[in-house]
């Protein structure tokens, strides 16, 4: 990641700032560095002139002082400065709030009244408690706060809104903000680094997962996103994030019927083709599984309706029949045709193509799914990685395995799918995947 992916800059501005410090420099990276090891104040910007290679770290910003224009002159500003939003519990916000949610002005850090402060700059030097403006200095759970100039309260709480991209739709597949710590506190491992944990999670094996700098992902379709931990006792662990309190927009016409396998129907129908009741997805009665609403948001697991939420032919439910587990459900095609197309002719049946399920038949030789889960928890290596386990051979060996990414396969007709670990310590390892017969999630 380059330095300067922190700052926001602006050509051909000047800002008036009184506390600043002069430095030369080849470039702007040299700059930013400079500001980045600044020590005689917080340094939240820097200008750096072209022609002179005149590198200026400054104490102000755009949204403390005044701008003017200059046209040799380009501005970098510290992102984190410009923020009037938090991300998580908002430990590293540095706006400008300064009152709390009822309205009531902060109280500046440095005084003491009308409430004298145990949490003070001195004893705080790195979470810069400047003028009146809301922080975090003690990791509370609630976010930013100050004391307050009324006597009758001594701290409350700032109304701070989430960063926009800081919290995740569904299960955070798609999740790019830059939280970067695990919900335990642990700092991320760098995606790019093998150290102190080695492993297959790489920008070229998982090309479309954005797996930059040391930011939480989810690029294998976990509960939510995650990361590798610095700390050589823990391996992984999930990033605390917050859901956003809005959800992507379904389709109108397919909700109604079934498009493809189903995955997007939002109907109401609730009866499986043999007539039998829809259990309720919130309940465990009379079938236990592991499709819980509040787990899987984005799943449309609602009342009893029948859903698609693991990819199979078509959407199922879970009976009510003790006798019967589970049924697929008798649903229009968007198309017009009949489900299982029996009468169309020869010539109109399209291509079989391979189904896409998080289960497997038989030995699971034909699975082509995307688990990347052992059955201890632990994460696939990419067949084509050579770390932790070198592959190699296994690629040359079975050309035909379709061994992607770090999907989990039976290429050698072992009694399930199975995948080499990320684990150092544990060469391979059975998948957590369950037969197609049996609509268990663990």
């Amino acid at each position: 990641g380059d330095v300067l992916d922190d700052y926001l800059r602006t050509d051909g501005v000047w800002i008036l700032t009184r506390n600043k410090q002069f430095y030369e420099t080849n470039n702007e990276i040299e700059c930013a560095e400079k500001c980045e090891a600044e020590r005689n104040f917080n340094c939240r910007a820097f200008l750096f002139t072209r022609k002179k290679l005149q590198c200026l770290t400054l104490a102000e910003n755009t949204k403390t002082t005044l701008i003017f224009s200059s046209t040799d002159s380009v501005l970098y500003e510290k992102r984190i400065y410009l923020l009037q939003c938090k991300r998580g519990i908002g430990k590293d916000y540095r706006g400008t709030e300064a009152k709390t949610w009822r309205g009531i002005p902060c109280q500046k850090w440095t005084e003491k009244t009308p409430h004298d402060p145990n949490i003070t700059p001195e004893k705080y030097p790195s979470a810069e408690l400047e003028e009146n403006y809301c922080r975090n200095p003690d990791d509370d759970v609630n976010g930013p706060w100050c004391y307050t100039t009324d006597p009758a309260i001594r701290f409350d709480y700032c109304n701070i809104p989430e960063c926009e991209g800081q919290c995740m739709m569904c299960n955070g597949e798609d999740y790019h903000g830059n939280v970067s710590r695990t919900e335990s506190g642990l700092e991320c491992q760098r995606w790019d680094a093998q150290e102190p944990h080695m492993h297959g999670y790489t920008l070229k094996h998982f090309p479309g997962k954005d797996l930059k700098m040391n930011y939480c992902r989810n690029p294998d379709g976990e509960l939510r996103p995650w990361c590798f931990t610095t700390s050589p006792t823990k391996r992984w662990e999930y990033c605390n994030i917050p859901r956003c309190t809005t959800r992507p927009p379904v389709s109108g016409l397919r909700s109604q019927c079934i498009s493809g396998h189903g995955e997007d129907y939002q109907g109401r129908i609730a009866i499986t083709e043999s007539g039998n009741v829809c259990q309720h997805w919130n309940m465990q009665f009379p079938h236990k599984h592991g499709w819980i609403p509040d787990r899987y948001p984005c799943k449309g697991l609602e009342e009893n309706y029948c859903r698609n939420p693991d990819g199979e032919k078509r959407p199922w439910c879970y009976t009510s029949n003790s006798s019967v587990r589970w049924e697929y459900c008798s649903i229009p095609r968007c198309d017009g045709t009949e489900q299982g197309s029996a009468g169309m002719s020869n010539w109109n049946v399209p291509a079989q193509i391979p189904q896409v399920e998080e289960c497997y038949r038989g030995k699971g030789l034909s699975y082509r799914g995307t688990t990347s889960i052992t059955e201890s928890g632990r994460k696939c290596q990419a067949w084509n990685s050579k770390s932790p386990h070198n592959l190699e051979k296994i690629l040359k060996k079975f050309p035909n395995a379709d061994l992607r990414e770090n999907y989990c396969r039976n290429p050698d007709g072992d009694d399930r799918p199975w995948c080499f670990t990320t684990d150092p310590n544990k060469i391979w390892e059975y998948c957590n995947l369950r037969r197609c017969d049996d609509h268990t999630e663990d």
